[in-house]
């Protein structure tokens, strides 16, 4: 989590000694770093809606990975699934996040929380990004 503030400028000086110094209101909030600065969107699914989605995004992800690293598709497939049945029983928890194009075939990222119920974490489809060269 980051707070963003609004109207805050430092330019470097030193209060005045001889005047009050000068409050200015700053409007702050709390947002969570990875989904303000990747500009993330916030979606919403139902469990039944969820899992068709799912059960879509695999498939593509199984598709992709049969040409690109067959070998990791035995791993992918079973990983998958168990991580699949982990989200549907907790799946209250979760929070879901799409990219700015909102591509309705693109990968939706979870947000759930630690613990301390405070502390945000965001879970990503390993096999579902893709590395960029900067």
């Amino acid at each position: 989590m980051i707070t963003l503030t609004e109207n805050e400028v430092d330019i470097g000086g030193n209060p005045s000694a001889e005047e009050a110094e000068e409050a200015m209101e700053s409007n702050s909030e709390k947002v969570i770093n990875l989904v303000h600065s990747f500009g993330l969107q916030a979606t919403s699914f139902d469990k039944k809606s969820y899992l068709t989605y799912l059960k879509g995004y695999m498939k593509a992800i199984k598709q992709e990975l049969q040409e690109s690293s067959p070998d990791r598709v035995p791993i992918f497939e079973k990983k998958a699934a168990e991580f699949a049945k982990k989200i549907v029983g907790n799946f209250k928890d979760y929070e879901f996040y799409t990219g700015e194009s909102m591509n309705p075939d693109g990968m939706v990222a979870l947000l759930n929380y630690r613990e301390d119920g405070v502390t945000p974490f965001l879970i990503f489809w390993k096999d579902g990004l893709k590395e960029t060269k900067v």
